[in-house]
């Protein structure tokens, strides 16, 4: 008996877009723009940072396992008990720990292909059956996903918006989708992108459809700028967050982690002016790629995927973006090696891809 599971042998390593500080290494470079990783470019909450620095000379204690504070006014925020609450290391601390709970030997998992790169190394990573369902137009095709469901269906994976493409499934969609799905069957709905898309009159909001097999997924990582820290949270029926907790690791998030995502939630000010710098830059990328003739993927989140002609242009393009100090993300890892995806930054960092755009194209 091999001492490794060969499902985790046939496993591909997960490769992050590349830092700022490598990329200055590898060409020598004085100034790179980050434009790859749907980071928050205005930085970490003011008021994040300012909580942070009062909790450093607390750093040799461990935090409160219960994560009451936190759990408590996430609680509070969305006219829940906290017993409907678990806070994890980012979304994907929060997926393993759904994983490890809740699959049994036989269980078979349903997603859509080519979408969330994290979700795909832990479903595989199971040892599980996975239904990989094709998208349809860059958005989930939930009608074909619903006919994937068997009786040996334990969990429903849905990123909504999604990641790579920013396209999102409608309440309408949603609701003619719930009801073909068993009450055994556990559906994820990946809300990492919420507070850019919940604007939309016709986006499912998951917090409106308390079901019992639902687990809602949300993070700091994005709209709140807590990349780094990798705190995110889930919301669920008190069962099964019960027995969640038993399965996830007893001290994540970190004591720095809990104290910046419940001083980020008070940071209305903060929210409001990334939801505000993202709309204005997403306006103006799409002005400018369309008057380039490039074809993007209409997106609600903080990011736009644009589609080259062939994989080989998206990759040349990727690389020379890269020797003009703009980092972008060449989508092949995901399986769409013609695309590229562009997070949207300041009004400076997108003026700069523009003009590097631009500079490469004319050449």
């Amino acid at each position: 008996m091999p001492l490794v599971p060969s499902y985790i042998q046939n496993l591909a390593n997960y490769v992050p877009g590349k830092t700022i500080k490598e990329v200055q290494r590898e060409l020598g470079l004085d100034h790179v723009d980050k434009m790859a990783s749907n980071e928050n470019s205005l930085g970490p909450s003011p008021k994040a940072i300012e909580a942070m620095a009062k909790t450093l000379s607390g750093l040799h204690r461990y935090p409160d396992v219960s994560g009451y504070e936190l759990r408590t006014k996430l609680a509070r925020r969305y006219n829940i008990n906290m017993d409907n609450v678990i806070l994890g290391g980012g979304s994907e601390g929060i997926m393993s720990t759904i994983m490890r709970t809740f699959l049994l030997s036989d269980d078979e998992i349903v997603s859509t292909a080519n979408s969330f790169i994290g979700f795909r190394v832990l479903a595989n990573a199971s040892g599980r059956k996975v239904h990989w369902v094709p998208m349809k137009n860059y958005r989930y095709d939930l009608e074909a996903m619903a006919e994937k469901v068997t009786d040996y269906t334990k969990i429903i994976y849905i990123a909504n918006p999604d990641n790579p493409m920013g396209t999102y499934i409608t309440r309408k969609e949603f609701e003619e989708f719930y009801v073909h799905i068993p009450e055994r069957v556990l559906i994820i709905l990946d809300e990492a992108y919420y507070e850019f898309a919940q604007s939309r009159d016709d986006y499912p909001d998951s917090m409106t459809y308390r079901y019992d097999n639902i687990i809602t997924l949300r993070t700091f990582s994005k709209a709140y700028g807590l990349a780094g820290l990798r705190i995110g949270y889930g919301f669920a029926h008190d069962e099964l967050i019960r027995n969640l907790m038993k399965v996830k690791e007893p001290f994540s998030p970190s004591l720095i982690a809990h104290t910046a995502g419940s001083a980020a939630m008070d940071d209305s000010a903060f929210l409001e002016k990334t939801l505000t710098i993202n709309e204005t830059g997403y306006t103006f990328l799409q002005k400018e790629l369309t008057s380039l003739g490039i074809e993007t993927v209409p997106s609600v989140a903080n990011f736009i995927t644009s589609i080259w002609e062939t994989n080989t242009q998206a990759l040349d393009i990727t690389q020379s973006l890269l020797k003009k100090g703009v980092i972008v993300r060449n989508l092949k890892a995901f399986g769409w090696p013609n695309c590229i995806r562009i997070s949207i930054g300041t009004a400076d960092e997108n003026g700069r891809f523009i003009d590097a755009l631009k500079s490469i194209l004319s050449n």
